[in-house]
C-alpha cells in the first residue's frame, strides 16, 4: 500500500532509523570537514601568560603617575624568551609583541608614543591607562574549558584550536561508505553528446558535490532499466557500501523497477511517497545489516529537495547534531492550492535592519534544474495553507554556503 505520509512523519521515521557511525582516530591534517567525536579542551590558560600586545617599553605605571617621563632601558624581552625581571622600578624593559610581560612592570607603551635615544626612552604622552597593551593570562579561555564540543564539523577554525591544544590526532566519526546510482536508459555520461531522446547524468554530480561539502565522499554508478541487471548490481553493492542513494526509478512508470528490486533484496521499505511538492515519490528503507537506502525521484529539482530536506536531516541525527532552522521573511505573495508541503525555490537578500528576505522564484516544474542557479534555497511552506503573504516568516533551507 503506497500511502502518502506527511512531511513531519517522514522526518520522525528517518530519526528512528538514524545511522550509528563509528569513531576513528585521524591525523589532524586529514580532519578538515570531519565530525568531531571528542571535546576539544583547553590544556592551559589562553593566553598562558600575561602577553605583551605592542612593541615598545614596559614600565611601572605609578612611576609615570609620579611625573617621570624618561626611562633607562634595562633589558629587552623578545617573544619566545624566558620572562625578564625589572631590577629598578624607575627604569623600563624594552618589549616585543608576544613576549611574556616582565616581572615588576604593569603597563606597556608602544614605540609610536616614544622617543628612543640609545638606552633612554622618553614617553611623549600626558596620560597612560594602567595595564594597557597587555593580554592577560586566561582572559580568553581558562584551563579545562571545553572550547569546541564534540559533534561539530571541523572547519579551519576548529583545526586551529585543535593544534593550539596539542591534538596531533583527533577522534572523529567514520562516515559511511556511500554510492550514488543514476538510473534510466535515457541518461548518458556527461562527456557524451546526447541524442534528441537522451539527457546527461547530472543529478548524481550535484548530489556527490553536496555530500562532499558535508564531509561525505561518494562513488558514482549507473543502472540501466533492466530488472535482472539491477538485482545483480545492487545485490553485490549491498556487501560493499553502507549508504545508497538512487535517482529515478521509484515512481509509477513501466520501467520503474527499483522498489520491487529492493523488496526482493530484503530491503525493508519504511516509507514511499510524501505529501509534498516537489519530490512526492521519495523512498526510504534499510536492511537487517543496517544499510540505508534513499531512493530519490529522477527529476533534478525533486532529487535536490529530498537531499536537503531528508538526507541532511538523517545525517545530522546520525551524528548526534540537532538540526537548526533558519527563518526568513517572504518577499512576495505566493498561492499554492494543493494540500501538500511546498518546497519553493527562493533567492535571499539582506535588508537594512539585518533580516533575511526570500523572494520566491517559481521554475517550470521539477525538471527545471536551471532555476536552481537563480536561487539560494527552499522555503518550507506548510500544507495547511493556500495563501502565503509578503512579510510572513517561514523556515528556509539553504544550499548556498554564503548563507
Amino acid at each position: 500500500m503506497n500511502t502518502f505520509i506527511p512531511y513531519e512523519k517522514a522526518l520522525s521515521i528517518l530519526e528512528e532509523h538514524k545511522g550509528d557511525f563509528p569513531i576513528e582516530n585521524r591525523d589532524l591534517e586529514e580532519c578538515i570537514g570531519a565530525y568531531l567525536s571528542e571535546d576539544l579542551v583547553a590544556d592551559r590558560d589562553f593566553p598562558p601568560f600575561d602577553r605583551v600586545t605592542m612593541d615598545g617599553i614596559a614600565i611601572v605605571h605609578s612611576t609615570f603617575e609620579s611625573g617621570k617621563r624618561d626611562f633607562h632601558i634595562e633589558d629587552t624581552a623578545a617573544a619566545g624568551t624566558p620572562q625578564k625581571t625589572l631590577a629598578d622600578a624607575s627604569n623600563c624593559i624594552e618589549v616585543m609583541t608576544g613576549a611574556i610581560m616582565p616581572n615588576g612592570v604593569d603597563t606597556v607603551i608602544r614605540y609610536e608614543d616614544l622617543t628612543i635615544d640609545g638606552k633612554n626612552a622618553t614617553i611623549n604622552l600626558d596620560a597612560l591607562k594602567h595595564k594597557q597593551n597587555v593580554h592577560f593570562k586566561g582572559i580568553d579561555i581558562a584551563k579545562g574549558t571545553v572550547i569546541v564540543p564534540k559533534g561539530q564539523q571541523l572547519s579551519s577554525a576548529e583545526i586551529n584550536i585543535a593544534a593550539a591544544v596539542g591534538k596531533a590526532t583527533l577522534q572523529v566519526r567514520k562516515m559511511p561508505k556511500v554510492v550514488i546510482f543514476s538510473t534510466g536508459d535515457e541518461l548518458v555520461p556527461v562527456d557524451q553528446t546526447p541524442k534528441l531522446h537522451q539527457i546527461r547524468r547530472s543529478n548524481i554530480y550535484g548530489i556527490q558535490a553536496t555530500l562532499k561539502e558535508w564531509g561525505v565522499l561518494a562513488e558514482l554508478k549507473h543502472l540501466a532499466d533492466d530488472k535482472a541487471e539491477m538485482l545483480q548490481v545492487i545485490s553485490n553493492a549491498l556487501g560493499e557500501f553502507d549508504l545508497f542513494i538512487f535517482t529515478g526509478g521509484v515512481s509509477k512508470g513501466k520501467f520503474d523497477y527499483l522498489p520491487d528490486v529492493l523488496e526482493e533484496l530484503k530491503v525493508t521499505k519504511h516509507f514511499h511517497k510524501i505529501q509534498q511538492r516537489p519530490g512526492k515519490p521519495f523512498w526510504f528503507g534499510s536492511n537487517t545489516n543496517g544499510k540505508k537506502v534513499f531512493a530519490l525521484p529522477g527529476n533534478p529539482v525533486s532529487s535536490f529537495v529530498c537531499v536537503y530536506m531528508y538526507l541532511r536531516f538523517w545525517l545530522q541525527k546520525s551524528l548526534g547534531m540537532e538540526p537548526e532552522t533558519l527563518y526568513v521573511k517572504l518577499k512576495n505573495d505566493v498561492e499554492f492550492k494543493p494540500d501538500l508541503v511546498y518546497f519553493l525555490e527562493a533567492a535571499l537578500e539582506s535588508e537594512a535592519d539585518g533580516s533575511l528576505v526570500a523572494e520566491a522564484i517559481k521554475g517550470n516544474g521539477s525538471g527545471d534544474f536551471a532555476n536552481l542557479v537563480k536561487t539560494d534555497g527552499f522555503l518550507i511552506l506548510p500544507q495547511n495553507k493556500t495563501q502565503f503573504f509578503a512579510n510572513e516568516v517561514y523556515p528556509f533551507v539553504s544550499y548556498r554556503t554564503k548563507w
